[in-house]
């Protein structure tokens, strides 16, 4: 393939690229706009194989190998564990950088050597770009080789940390190490001075330190930080990834993955910003010491947890004229989304005002909610934004929670002492009555207790999300 060719294909995937981020930020355009990155990502992948230095031989069955793997791995998933599927990705992007950055390195030795030697082989490839660079062009590349490599092994262990916690197979709680910001300051200067020895030309056994010290950076900044965080982390593991692809992509002299990689750096760090502002979280706090930042007692909680069964609820809603339904995590757990649909139609057939209500991080992900939503053929006018909706609770008859904690919890507002204290909530406890299924009366995924399941309006409706709604819909009639 001409370098031309490449070239022009390069330039269809960025777009598409760009179109396929553009169109993700609206629930219409979804879907068409996830073709648009699988379109894109296939000119990208065609484009490089074939204008590359060959050796095919090496490069199907590896592209063979991943394509069944990402197909398996795909079909298993469910929804609840996008968010560990995403970490998993993130770490698979922070190693091929650390791997990348290493060869670069042993590859541009191996160039030297042979011009040194005069040897009259053709160069290709890779090879024959290092062998046209000049040494300012060298020296910039090992910039490059070294923030990939940094940026890399703290996305690669740090990806590793948020997927085990996310996936519940270590503790949630943050752990916070005596002096962890002096460990983190002192490692990361270390790595600093390593550069600098590199630079000076002291070898690649400097990048392999600097690959092990910033794997313990991001597996230490990940560890001090609390579950109810982790979508914070999940979107600021985005953005490095892309960061470290960005640098690669200028070792490479790639242009795409230089082009990508500043898209998924700058989107998941404009992610990131948002969703700290939707939690009231400052994001250089959040990635150097855990959740929650205050100190003191927490308020007490007055009052009992008040059961209401079938029956009762049917006959709320019977009663009622506006229902609000607040989803979350436990609903995606569930896989209750066809069920809550239903309901939304036999009360709205009974011309009950019925609408949604999204938090921004409701299911760790933003989105997330909405796409469920979307998949039980939802209409997108009645799903609205916490903003959009908050103010309306007062006026509402009744609010249901489906599996919602943290996101409904007023101690973000009544107690200052808090871990949560300012993150703004969907103020439901407003509502004439609230209705709260849970499976149990555990706390939520940052485990703070919530004074909402407590309130004088408020009754749980304990079980199963699906089996409790099906069992509701028999009696609306």
């Amino acid at each position: 393939m001409s370098l031309g060719l490449v070239t022009a294909f390069y330039i269809a995937a960025a777009i598409l690229f760009i179109l396929a981020l553009g169109g993700l930020s609206n629930q219409e355009k979804a879907k068409r706009a996830i073709w648009y990155g699988i379109i894109g990502m296939a000119l990208a992948v065609i484009a490089t194989i074939f204008g590359g230095s060959g050796h095919y031989w090496l490069l199907a069955p590896m592209v063979i190998i991943g394509g069944v793997v990402g197909a398996f791995v795909a079909s298993r998933v469910q929804m609840t564990q996008m968010p560990e599927l995403v970490a998993g990705f993130h770490s698979l992007v922070g190693l091929a950088a650390v791997f990348i950055g290493l060869n670069a390195d042993v590859e541009a030795a191996r160039v030297a050597a042979h011009l040194a030697s005069g040897s009259t082989e053709v160069l290709t490839g890779f090879a024959a770009t290092l062998a046209h660079k000049t040494p300012v062009e060298l020296s910039i590349m090992r910039v490059e080789i070294f923030l990939g490599i940094l940026i890399g092994a703290i996305t690669f262990t740090g990806s590793i940390v948020a997927y085990l916690k996310l996936a519940g197979k270590t503790s949630s709680k943050p752990l916070t190490l005596p002096g962890r910001h002096a460990i983190n300051l002192g490692a990361g200067a270390l790595c600093l001075i390593l550069g600098i020895m590199y630079f000076a030309g002291a070898g690649l056994w400097t990048m392999i330190l600097v690959a092990l010290i910033a794997g313990f950076i991001g597996w230490h900044l990940i560890m001090a930080i609390g579950g109810a965080d982790m979508p914070v982390v999940i979107s600021m593991l985005n953005s490095y990834s892309g960061w470290a692809a960005a640098a690669i992509g200028f070792t490479l002299s790639n242009d795409l993955l230089i082009v990508t990689g500043a898209l998924v750096g700058s989107s998941g760090a404009i992610l990131s910003y948002i969703m700290c502002r939707a939690m009231n979280r400052n994001f250089v706090s959040v990635i150097l010491g855990g959740f929650g930042g205050a100190s003191g007692p927490a308020m007490e909680i007055e009052g009992e947890m008040v059961a209401i069964d079938t029956d009762g609820v049917a006959a709320m809603l019977d009663d009622a004229d506006s229902v609000i339904i607040v989803p979350g995590y436990g609903m995606a757990v569930a896989q209750a989304q066809q069920s809550v649909a239903e309901l939304v139609r036999r009360l709205r057939a009974k011309k009950k005002e019925v609408r949604f209500g999204i938090h921004p991080v409701a299911g760790r992900l933003p989105g997330h909610m909405n796409v469920l939503l979307a998949e039980a053929k939802v209409p997108y006018d009645i799903v609205l934004e916490m903003d959009e909706i908050n103010e309306d609770f007062p006026n509402t008859d009744v609010a249901i929670i489906i599996g919602s904690n943290d996101i409904v919890n007023p101690a973000a507002q009544e107690d200052p002492n808090s871990p949560i204290a300012g993150m703004p909530v969907l103020e439901v406890w407003k509502a004439k009555h609230v209705i709260v299924m849970k499976r149990g009366q555990g706390t939520g995924y940052s485990g703070i207790e919530n004074p909402l399941f407590y309130k004088d309006n408020t009754r749980m409706f304990y079980g199963d999300a699906k089996k409790s709604l099906d069992e509701l819909l028999t009696k609306l009639t």
